[in-house]
């Protein structure tokens, strides 16, 4: 099961509640009206677009139903030896209602309604998409549902031999947080292509820059895996020393940069294609079979690239919307040990509705 919590920030701040309520009023606010007014002015201009290139949302409420598809590699590899990891793929369905900004919902894996084998799996991301900035937050933990991929000693393939054999020694987990600024946020929206809340009207395209900030966490029960690979090879077999750990733990503090462009292809019709790059610096601590040593010391060889790639297909006149949209992350770990490589996406289809046209929409029609 998985929680999503999607906020489409639209108007930010103050402007996301539309006028303000009187309730309390203090001295300070009646005897500077300009002050207020201005700070109210500054916060809603933070999202300010341009009627030409995007067209606002009109209505108050959305309804959405949505089917995703989620994927997720990891391999980890030390001198001629590597190991590839991955779940089953799982698709999961799920109903939404939004609000202004607010997008609440909840997905099932429609083979697991309750508990399954790998139910210690945790999922949750929280994506902030407002014209100008845009944030994404997310917490994972690896069930023990892992499936041996591909296997390889002294670079020879194994892969035919370890297909599909489940492997439930190794956890990964990652919490992040990675902030973005869209240079071009003016004319250029990834609302409309992520979180339906506004439409691209012509086709434009924007640079991005950001930062970053991730814990990563690798639980492996080496002894485990030789057992296992001892096994279907029918006879021992020892793995890389530097494979040989039990934990570790590693941060990353990353810079990132990009490019994001939205093509109207055709009336009410969009299609997104985003890049980011990031440059991250990783520093670590943990167990390893030979070498005890824990701590943090800066080295260059830690210096490691990061991605993400976004795509959207989307159509919205506004009160109907449908589309499609994947999101995949790589996060990579190298030191002169070993090299760890996680790659974990989704692919999602959804259709919805809007209702009740705000008041400013509400008097047009009238």
């Amino acid at each position: 099961m998985r929680w999503l919590l999607v906020v489409s920030c639209w108007m930010l701040g103050l402007g996301c509640w539309g006028s303000p309520t009187q309730d309390s009023v203090s001295v300070d606010t009646i005897a500077k009206p300009r002050e207020i007014s201005k700070i109210r002015q500054t916060i809603r201009g933070f999202d300010e677009t341009e009627d030409y290139w995007i067209e606002p949302q009109h209505y108050e409420f959305q309804v959405m139903g949505q089917i995703t598809r989620s994927y997720e590699s990891f391999t980890l590899s030390s001198g001629g030896n590597s190991i590839t990891l991955s779940p089953d793929s799982k698709t999961k369905v799920g109903p939404y209602f939004g609000w202004r900004w607010l997008f609440f919902g909840y997905t099932f894996d429609i083979k697991n309604i309750g508990f399954s084998k790998g139910g210690l799996k945790k999922e949750f991301d929280l994506s902030i998409y407002s014209s100008q900035v845009g944030v994404d937050l997310y917490y994972r933990r690896t069930g023990s549902d892992y499936k041996i991929r591909d296997v390889e000693f002294d670079n020879d393939s194994r892969a035919a031999l370890f297909e599909g054999m489940p492997f439930d020694g190794a956890t990964v987990g990652m919490t992040g947080v990675n902030a973005y600024y869209i240079f071009n946020h003016k004319r250029f929206s990834y609302p409309a292509a992520f979180a339906q809340s506004t439409c691209q009207k012509v086709s434009c395209g924007s640079w991005m820059a950001g930062a970053g900030y991730t814990k990563n966490t690798i639980e492996f029960d080496y002894a485990k895996l030789q057992d296992a690979l001892s096994l279907r090879m029918g006879y021992e077999v020892k793995i890389d020393s530097g494979m040989m750990f039990e934990s570790i733990k590693y941060h990353d503090i990353m810079l990132s940069g990009g490019y994001a462009y939205n093509w109207v292809f055709a009336k009410n019709f969009l299609f997104c294609a985003s890049f980011q790059l990031g440059l991250a610096y990783k520093s670590s601590y943990g167990d390893m079979a030979d070498d005890q040593k824990r701590g943090f010391n800066f080295d260059f060889k830690n210096v490691n690239l990061d991605g993400i790639g976004r795509f959207g297909l989307v159509y919205n006149n506004t009160r109907w919307f449908a589309g499609m949209s994947a999101i995949f992350r790589t996060n990579r770990y190298r030191t002169s040990r070993f090299k760890a490589n996680n790659i974990f996406g989704s692919l999602t289809a959804y259709v919805g509705y809007n209702f009740v046209l705000k008041k400013k929409y509400r008097k047009q029609k009238g």
